[in-house]
């Protein structure tokens, strides 16, 4: 079998796996980084949603060997204890219920805002498109995002609603 060395959460693994092995498979069978979690399987819910060199990315459909040499980050590499910016504005807001498809939509925002600090309300809506909710959380998160957006910059990123938080 294959060895693979990959550099997640700033850290280099050495795993031993098929090469058709999917990314989300080693993080969750070989490294227990169970943070991105299982949801389809064919890149339809975000679930497994990771940065590759920043970029939001389906975990379920990365082979291990498109990952090496990439720069991977997974839920449990944005801060050692929940402080990072869009962690604490999901607290702010209490946006999870069951939270299965959270560190998904988290991982999908630290994407778009590292792409786009202040995005358009478009921009918002297209990357959520691609990530399901079954609670239906939908508000709450387009909420954390503008309360993100506004305590990154400095300036309200345009919700037109008022942001409450619990």
């Amino acid at each position: 079998m294959p060895t693979y060395t990959l550099n997640i959460n700033n850290k280099q693994h050495t795993v031993e796996a098929d090469e058709d092995m999917p990314l989300l498979w080693a993080l969750r069978d070989l490294l227990n980084l169970t943070g991105t979690k299982f949801g389809c399987g064919v890149s339809s819910c975000g679930a497994c949603t990771v940065l590759m060199n920043n970029q939001a990315t389906r975990s379920c459909q990365v082979p291990l060997q498109g990952a090496v040499g990439a720069k991977i980050t997974t839920i449990e590499g944005l801060s050692q204890d929940g402080t990072h910016p869009v962690q604490k504005a999901w607290e702010k807001i209490g946006v999870p219920q069951c939270g299965y498809c959270q560190s998904g939509q988290i991982m999908n925002v630290v994407g778009l805002l590292k792409a786009h600090p202040k995005p358009t309300n478009e921009q918002i809506e297209t990357m959520m498109a691609g990530n399901l909710c079954r609670c239906g959380t939908y508000q709450r998160i387009k909420q954390a995002i503008h309360l993100v957006i506004a305590e990154t910059t400095g300036s309200p990123s345009g919700m037109r609603k008022t942001i409450t938080t619990k």
